[in-house]
């Protein structure tokens, strides 16, 4: 007994760094955030004002409209992309397995201002491919827009939810497929009936992470969009950086909404997760 313990001591210490880290770096930055919201700017007592202000404010409302979008249409967008790369790795050699996967660990951390800067290089108002359009007399696509957003948020979806979908192949017996066909379905039947029930719930699993991955980003939105298109974290950043008028308070109350909807859709997701595994053992 007490040389388990000294085990578990000695492993214990280990573990402090890594404990302090989490106290400095998310609990104590997340009870400051908190804490600030319920603070209006300029003010020392508590009140829900600034909780109040945003969801009586139509330009807020329409942050978080856009926000949700955007991250919900390159969600989808990446997840059936995805869905297909994952398949097509899981069916080729592992050598070759090995180096698609490889790449994809590699983009999935091609993000922020390198990416923005990446597709305003190519695609930009004076990018290559608008370039060349323009002298095929082909007009151009404009990423300056909503759905040139939608675009590069899709474009760093699809490495990291490929790499979580790929796993969830391997779930997948092909002897499952022999025996749908020998029973006289077809590739469409075998996906609607066995596929696909199977891998929903890391299907959804992935959409959530991808999803949480895309309502947050900062600084990809910022280095296309800067300030030109209303969605939640460009007005956080513009509250606690901007030329004009700070108000860290303000900003505070909008990053508290914006766990809050992250938390609420971790929480349905683990709700369907629960849900999903109580019907396979009644089954």
């Amino acid at each position: 007994m007490k040389r388990k313990t000294k085990e578990k001591i000695k492993y214990g210490i280990f573990l402090i760094p890594i404990l302090l880290m989490v106290i400095f770096f998310l609990i104590i930055p997340i009870i400051s955030v908190i804490e600030g919201s319920f603070r209006a700017d300029g003010e020392k007592f508590y009140s829900l004002y600034n909780y109040k202000y945003i969801l009586g404010s139509k330009f807020y409302r329409q942050g978080f409209y856009n926000s949700i979008k955007v991250s919900a249409l390159s969600t989808i967008f990446g997840i059936i992309i995805s869905f297909q790369l994952a398949y097509s790795i899981s069916k080729l050699n592992e050598k070759i397995r090995d180096n698609v996967l490889l790449y994809s660990n590699m983009m999935s951390n091609f993000a922020g201002l390198p990416l923005a800067f990446a597709f305003i290089i190519i695609m930009g108002a004076n990018g290559v491919v608008t370039l060349l359009f323009e002298k095929m007399g082909i007009k151009g696509f404009d990423i300056y827009t909503q759905y040139g957003l939608i675009l590069v948020y899709t474009y760093f979806q699809i490495p990291l939810g490929t790499l979580l979908l790929y796993p969830a192949f391997d779930s997948l017996d092909e002897r499952w497929k022999e025996a749908c066909s020998l029973l006289g379905g077809g590739k469409i039947d075998y996906w609607l009936k066995i596929g696909f029930p199977i891998l929903k719930s890391s299907v959804i699993g992935t959409g959530i992470i991808l999803f949480t991955n895309a309502i947050g980003a900062y600084a990809t939105a910022y280095g296309i969009m800067v300030s030109n298109y209303n969605i939640i974290p460009i007005r956080i950043g513009a509250l606690i950086s901007g030329d004009v008028i700070l108000k860290p308070n303000l900003a505070s109350a909008l990053a508290v909404i914006l766990i809050m909807m992250i938390l609420l859709v971790f929480f349905i997701n683990e709700k369907f997760v629960q849900n999903n595994k109580f019907k396979q053992e009644e089954r």
